[in-house]
């Protein structure tokens, strides 16, 4: 075959067109959101782009009611059995007496909520500090104020100078408890921007600060204790209206057979036992036997309103 005649053959077919017609293209269906397809408010950079759905939905936080202490917030001998293990009532009014001066915090809210009174705090040190040497020689140690103490507020002492002064205790265990009493001075201070000594605090029994007293001068002990009477006569009225919306809430006053009364709520009843809730979220347990006939009266009162 002759070679010129064969190289032009294929260069032709090269440049003829195929003859196999083209296929149209198929256009994509329209997309009602536009080519990205992604609505309008689910896009970044809109201005309706809505909130971001979180784990469990886009629900409101429900509020907790004031002066009432969380479920979560109560901790159980047994997760599994909550009314198991609590302490008797009777156990709980028949603590020690306690000293007229506090030196744990939560003793003191305790007692201030069961007895209703605003808890006096003294900030002081007492080996460095000459000012709260007098503050406690003209006023704390006196009877008058003694007396009024008693009556009218819970004490508590925070003093900066720790020391302990157990004589069974050993080396370590005298380090570590002085210790732990040094944090806790420094986190009270710190809790309530305490600068230096003494500083004397009102605080109502739910905590609420009502008067700030710094510093002390000789001869100024019936001025103080002036201010620190108004304090309490504003805190009592305080109290009662707090009081009075927990009473809204179902809380009462219960007293047993030796007259020693409780603030609380009802939280169940069954076959005579009583499983009783204070405000700070302490349970109790008793029988309706060993409360006052007021109580009784008024639980029988209860058990016909429902027909049991």
């Amino acid at each position: 075959m002759n070679r010129p005649l064969t190289c032009s053959l294929l260069m032709a077919a090269l440049v003829l067109p195929s003859c196999k017609a083209p296929q149209p293209q198929k256009n994509p269906e329209a997309s009602p959101f536009g080519p990205t397809g992604i609505p309008p408010q689910l896009r970044g950079k809109s201005p309706e782009a809505g909130t971001p759905v979180i784990p469990g939905g886009n629900q409101p936080p429900i509020p907790i009611p004031k002066n009432i202490t969380p479920e979560e917030d109560i901790l159980f001998t047994d997760p599994d059995n909550p009314d198991g293990g609590l302490p008797e009532l009777s156990a709980i009014l028949e603590a020690p007496k306690v000293k007229s001066w506090e030196e744990s915090e939560t003793n003191a809210r305790k007692r201030a909520v069961r007895e209703g009174k605003p808890i006096l705090v003294w900030f002081t040190d007492s080996a460095r500090s000459p000012m709260c040497k007098a503050l406690s020689q003209e006023l704390f140690s006196t009877n008058d104020f003694e007396k009024w103490a008693d009556e009218k507020i819970i004490r508590l002492r925070v003093d900066s100078n720790v020391t302990i002064t157990e004589g069974s205790l050993s080396m370590d265990e005298r380090t570590h408890q002085e210790t732990q009493r040094r944090d806790y001075v420094e986190g009270m201070k710190k809790r309530y921007k305490i600068l230096g000594a003494p500083v004397v605090l009102m605080l109502n029994p739910s905590g609420e600060v009502i008067g700030r007293y710094r510093g002390y001068k000789r001869g100024d002990a019936n001025f103080l204790w002036g201010q620190l009477k108004h304090s309490q006569a504003v805190s009592q009225t305080a109290y009662e209206s707090w009081r009075s919306g927990l009473e809204k809430k179902g809380y009462r006053e219960w007293q047993d057979r030796k007259g020693r009364k409780i603030f609380a709520k009802l939280k169940s009843y069954s076959k005579g036992e009583l499983i009783l809730i204070e405000p700070d979220g302490t349970r109790s347990r008793t029988r309706e036997g060993v409360l006052s006939e007021a109580d009784r009266d008024w639980i029988d009162a209860q058990k016909k309103a429902r027909g049991i």
